[in-house]
């Protein structure tokens, strides 16, 4: 199953400049939104695509409700890592994921950006809002985070989001 991307600049049309603007991807993915909802809120698809290739995904904890939590530890093959959690704020089956997201200790209690090893300008908490629309059996997805584009790219974050996005494509059951 096949995807596009595109990330839009919103340049001249009244959006923030680039230095502002927050994280927007946009993949075209064919496959029914039901099937791409799932990836996302059935934990052992979910766990089968959220890292990057380089890094392996430990699922603690997957509560899909409102108000459910999300603990999860992304470690890299250099002893790196982060342990963080989600909130699911909102869910619309299958048309809209929102999850605020933070980094947690090992104790699963909220830890401060900095002090989860994430960049001085990184925010504390960010909120994640995945909207899934659907024509002709072909599903648009689009992902925004609160958080510079800016900042998310010279991090990491971004190239990560966009190859984690591959992974979700690769994963999808075949028809």
């Amino acid at each position: 199953m096949g995807a596009s991307a595109s990330s839009g600049s919103g340049a001249g049309r009244g959006e923030p400049d680039a230095a502002r603007r927050p994280v927007r991807i946009t993949r075209t993915i064919e496959a029914p939104r039901e099937v791409v909802f799932r990836m996302w809120s059935d934990p052992d698809l979910l766990a089968r695509w959220y890292a990057p290739r380089r890094c392996q995904l430990e699922m603690i904890s997957f509560d899909f409700r409102v108000g459910g939590t999300w603990r999860h530890r992304i470690s890299e093959p250099n002893g790196g890592g982060c342990l963080c959690a989600a909130v699911f704020e909102e869910i619309r089956a299958p048309e809209r994921i929102v999850y605020s997201l933070f980094f947690t200790n090992e104790r699963g209690q909220f830890i401060d950006a900095r002090s989860g090893g994430a960049d001085p300008e990184w925010p504390d908490r960010t909120t994640v809002t995945v909207t899934f629309t659907e024509h002709a059996g072909t599903t648009t997805m689009t992902l925004e985070q609160t958080v510079p584009e800016s900042l998310a790219k010279r991090t990491g974050a971004y190239p990560s989001w966009l190859e984690m996005l591959d992974r979700l494509c690769e994963a999808l059951p075949q028809k």
